[in-house]
């Protein structure tokens, strides 16, 4: 086979062996043959929770980019591992960008990192243009003031806050349908979310 057509038959996520048996090669030559795929850039290199490597393998690599989880990872201390493949190639989403997700996937172990975006997110017009795209402005704004409360953060912007505010009719909303907090209901108050977490769930930040 060449290099094309064994790229197409290796795509995906493989363990070692899977490759071995694809390529038909021993473990020394499958070991140098990925070694060189992943100078050139198709490979990724994994661990699974029990320390088993795996390899991603696809062209798309070559192309370069990161998805959300990536981003989340980088940025925040909450150990994360949950089906985000959703990657943008050859650019980096933003952090703006990755904590709208984060609210929009309704993930807790997502929503509890992307608190940790909140140290450096700057471009408050860009995440309310966002959050407003998705109505999801006040939910931002209650897991800034939550984020406030556990670590040092940027300033959100008086224009943020005075058009995300809710109004005095407005009605409570869910983060996670169902979910509220026992500890923090002055910032439930304020923004008028439900916020789904108590002071047990951040030990991560401490």
């Amino acid at each position: 086979m060449d290099v094309k057509t064994k790229l197409k038959a290796m795509k995906g996520v493989h363990t070692l062996e899977s490759l071995m048996t694809i390529l038909g090669f021993n473990k020394v030559k499958t070991t140098k043959y990925i070694s060189s795929l992943r100078k050139k850039g198709y490979v990724k290199t994994k661990r699974l929770s029990n320390k088993k490597r795996v390899y991603e393998i696809s062209f798309e690599n070559k192309l370069g980019g990161k998805n959300y989880l990536d981003i989340l990872k980088e940025n925040s201390p909450v150990k994360i591992d949950i089906p985000i493949n959703y990657t943008i190639y050859g650019i980096e989403p933003s952090l703006e960008e990755t904590l709208i997700f984060a609210v929009k996937s309704k993930s807790l172990r997502a929503i509890l990192s992307s608190l940790a975006l909140f140290k450096k997110i700057n471009n408050w017009p860009l995440l309310y243009r966002l959050s407003k795209a998705e109505n999801i402005e006040r939910k931002i704004g209650a897991l800034y003031n939550l984020a406030r409360q556990i670590m040092k953060t940027r300033k959100m912007t008086k224009r943020f806050r005075n058009l995300s505010l809710p109004k005095k009719d407005s009605k409570y909303l869910y983060i996670i349908e169902g979910l509220n907090s026992k500890d923090f209901k002055e910032i439930e108050k304020k923004w008028k979310v439900y916020i789904p977490f108590n002071k047990e769930d951040l030990e991560d930040y401490k």
